[in-house]
Formats: structure tokens, sequence, C-alpha cells
């Protein structure tokens, strides 16, 4: 909510869930904890619930598949992708295909194996290979899939939301379906669990979000808001948080559905990302400014705008792990470092293009498309659209590590005990790299399309990629360090 908006709450709706009492979200608790209070609904007015694309996964939602070469991408979840320290000074700062032999008998003949080797083309197509190095394949959704996320607890179940309107939660272990979260009316662009896996929430492209109880396999709670740009779970309580094309972020109390808005300026919020306290969220925008709100005033504590904000729609944001230091990306190829509690910029990460040119008369077609901090050492990685992985030093302020990918990068993850990074691009593979010297630890492939999204387990075992190829697929890494 927006400095001198009139509060648009309801008196009703103060009671709440006992979780959210306790940690004193929404409640007046007698000793309210850090997180919901946090969150902001303590001691303010609220309203029952109403009844009732920016990055390489925006083009693929509408139809246009990402092209390698950079004249397009296709939210981090539809657009569809563009996406931490513990001690040091600096914190203190914040199968190819088989030959076929044709016989020449009757032309009935010909025209069969024709058939047959047309088949046997599709998923091979531009020079991705059919191999496949996966352990479980899940192949119930029936067109592009945009999203994957784990459960936090247990690290067994998945949840997958696609092209095809559908979300699914299934089981990591053999790709069994436990329930589909059905009733969507447009592409499934975000899913995720609660931090402690009690509920999964989805939301397609048309803004409507729903929530589902994972033991009884329930809908609890649904809302529908504009175009749907990103969604997250609060670290800490059943909160939801969302942000929309009408430039609103929105933060719910489930299963209540007690309402807050924060009104941003009239363009898209495009990615958004709860800090690790709980009590902030930083907000990126089409216009390239960055907000970081307040959850439990309602107001903006910083606004990065101008020379300080972006020359260009936000993509990604993401935070160090104590939530000092936060790291914004920008389709104007910049990386911007942070420092949360004072809202001013540390540096500007700028990368030249490692890719040719482009013929006179045509704009390059580069960004960045996401950005991660190391919990082990000072680094921080950040992936481009031309397909350029770069690892900077956070101490020095300056380029470390330079690794090159043959097509564009979708997403990038750490481990979280090590400086290893995890990429996955839109060639199809999975990579993992070794932070410190650059090199290219392994390659994990699978897909015949190019990955959209992908998570990882806790103790980076066991890789979860989703695909352009209709399916989701499960890998198990292994490492000689391991």
């Amino acid at each position: 909510m927006a400095h001198g908006t009139p509060s648009p709450w309801g008196p009703e709706g103060r009671s709440g869930s006992v979780a959210c009492s306790v940690l004193g979200l929404f409640a007046e608790a007698a000793n309210p904890g850090p997180s919901c209070d946090d969150a902001g609904f303590y001691g303010v007015d609220v309203c029952p619930a109403l009844s009732g694309l920016r990055s390489a996964r925006d083009m693929q939602a509408t139809g246009l598949l990402p092209l390698p070469g950079g004249a397009g991408l296709c939210l981090h979840q539809p657009l569809p992708p563009r996406e931490i320290f513990s001690s040091g000074p600096f914190y203190d700062l914040a199968n190819e295909m088989d030959d076929v032999d044709f016989d020449e008998e009757a032309v009935e003949g010909v025209e069969e194996q024709a058939w047959e080797t047309e088949e046997e083309d599709e998923g091979v197509e531009d020079g991705m290979e059919a191999q496949d190095d996966s352990e479980v394949t899940f192949s119930e959704h029936s067109a592009s899939v945009f999203c994957v996320s784990l459960d936090p607890t247990t690290n067994t179940l998945a949840v997958t939301g696609g092209e095809d309107d559908k979300a699914f939660v299934w089981r990591l272990s053999d790709g069994e379906r436990l329930f589909e979260c059905s009733g969507h009316k447009d592409s499934v662009t975000c899913a995720g669990f609660s931090h402690d896996s009690k509920f999964v929430a989805t939301g397609d492209m048309s803004g409507l979000v729903k929530v589902w109880q994972v033991d009884t396999k329930e809908e609890i709670w649904s809302f529908e808001v504009g175009d749907l740009e990103w969604m997250e779970w609060h670290p800490q309580a059943h909160v939801l948080l969302a942000g929309t094309a009408d430039g609103n972020s929105w933060m719910w109390k489930i299963p209540s559905g007690e309402c807050k808005t924060f009104q941003g300026p009239s363009c898209p919020a495009t990615c958004g990302r709860v800090l690790p306290d709980g009590k902030r969220v930083v907000v990126g925008y089409e216009d390239g400014t960055v907000r970081i709100w307040d959850l439990k005033q309602g107001s903006s504590l910083h606004v990065l705008k101008g020379q300080d904000g972006h020359q260009g729609p936000l993509t990604c944001v993401t935070s160090n792990k104590d939530g000092s230091l936060v790291m914004t990306g920008s389709v104007d190829c910049h990386a911007k470092l942070v420092n949360s509690a004072t809202g001013k910029v540390v540096c500007v990460f700028k990368m030249e293009s490692a890719a040719s040119k482009p013929p006179a008369g045509e704009a390059e077609s580069n960004s960045v498309e996401s950005l991660g901090f190391c919990n082990v050492m000072p680094l921080a990685a950040v992936g481009y659209l031309d397909g350029t992985l770069a690892i900077y030093d956070i101490s020095t302020q300056s380029l470390r590590q330079r690794c090159q990918h043959e097509s564009g990068i979708v997403q990038l993850l750490w481990e979280d005990s090590s400086a290893v990074v995890y990429t996955c691009s839109l060639d199809g593979a999975v990579r993992l790299w070794d932070a410190r010297s650059g090199k290219m630890i392994s390659e994990y492939r699978g897909h015949s399309a190019e990955i959209l999204d992908f998570a990882v387990n806790k103790d980076a075992s066991i890789v979860v990629t989703t695909s352009g190829d209709h399916q989701a697929k499960v890998f198990c890494v292994q490492r000689p360090d391991r």
C-alpha cells in the first residue's frame, strides 16, 4: 500500500489460524512471533478474502518458442522464465536416431517406414540428442510444463504446472500422481509448497490462485486477481504473496484469505522475493523500478528508480542468506547489488555479450534471466539469455569466472553447502559448474525441447526439470566428491 493511501480493509476476519496466531501475523497474540506479525497483519484492519510475461517463459506461454539466437524468449513462469552468506567483512555491508534401411518393396512399405521415421525424428529437433539420463519421467501434462517446486520438508513430492491449464502433485520416487489441482482456466505458471509442506498453491496467467491441502488433496481457498506475474510463499508462515500485471502486489493469510495489497506503479510487478526475515518483500517492475516493502506497515521502505533502478523491465530478484544484500536483474543486461537496509546500490555488474553481434539493423537481444548468491563464498552468479554464466566476486566486485553455454540460460540455482551452481538452458540440458574454477562438473540430458524451470532438493542429489516437451524429469546427480 502506497504512502497516504486509505486502508481498503474492513473490520472483519481478525481471528486466523492457530499458526498465524502464534506467529502474530494476523491476530493480536499476547506474544507475537516474528513472522506473521512482521508480514504485516498484526494491528491493522484486514478484510476477508473476496469470493469469487517476462523472461524466457512469457513467449513460450503464448506459443512462441524461445530462440537460442536471442530472437525472443518465452514468467518465471511463462513469458516463461526469465530467477547467500554467513560471514566475512562484506556481509556487514549488507540415442542418436538409428539409420533406417528403407525397404524398396511396395510403395505401402515405403510409406509406412517414412511415417515411422517421422515419429522417430520428433523430439530430436534442433540437434538435441535422443539420450535420457533421467531416472523418472512424469508425462501427464499435455503441453509445455512451465513450473516446478519441491515440498520443502521431505523433498519427496513435486508440483508442476503447465500450458494445459493443469497442475499436478506427484511423487518423485516413481512419478505417481497424487492429485490434480483442477479448475484453472489458463496456463499454470506458478506453483509452490508452503514452508511446512502442508499447503500447495497454484496460479494461472489469468490470475486465478488456488490453495490445496496436501494430506486431504482438497482445495481449501481460491482468489482471483489480475494477470499473474509471480507468486511466492512466506518463508515462515501460511501467507501467500503474488504480483500482478496491474502493478499490485498481494498478500493473503491462508486459509482464511485475509488480504492486503501493495500498490506499485501502473505497470506490471514482474518479479518478487520475500526476504529471509519475513518482514520485507522486494518487488521489481516493468518500468525498471525496484521497491522494498514493509509487510507490516504496507509502506515502501526504499524505491530505486532512475539511475539507481534499471533501464528496462525487471526479470528477476533475489537475496543473500541473511537478506542484507539484494540483487536485481533486467533486460538492460545489468545486475545490481543493493544494500537492503539502506536501499543503496553497492555495485553494478555489467557483462559484454559473448555472442556474435547481430546483423546491422537488428537490435541486440540479451538480458539477465536468473540470479543467485553462494552460501559459502562471497560469490554471485548471473545467467544471461546469450548463454553466459557469469560468476562475480562480491568482495572485489569483479568478474571471477565466465562459463559459456550453447544457448540461453533459463534459470540457475546454487547448492546450499558448496560453491557449485546448477543451470538449465534452452538446449534442454542441466549443467553443474564449479564456481571457483569455472569448469563444468557434469551435464544431464533427457528433454527433447527447452527446459523451462527446475528445482534441486536439499542435499543436491536430485534435480527436477520441466520442459516444452510436455514432460517433467527427475535426475539423480552424482558427484565424485560426495
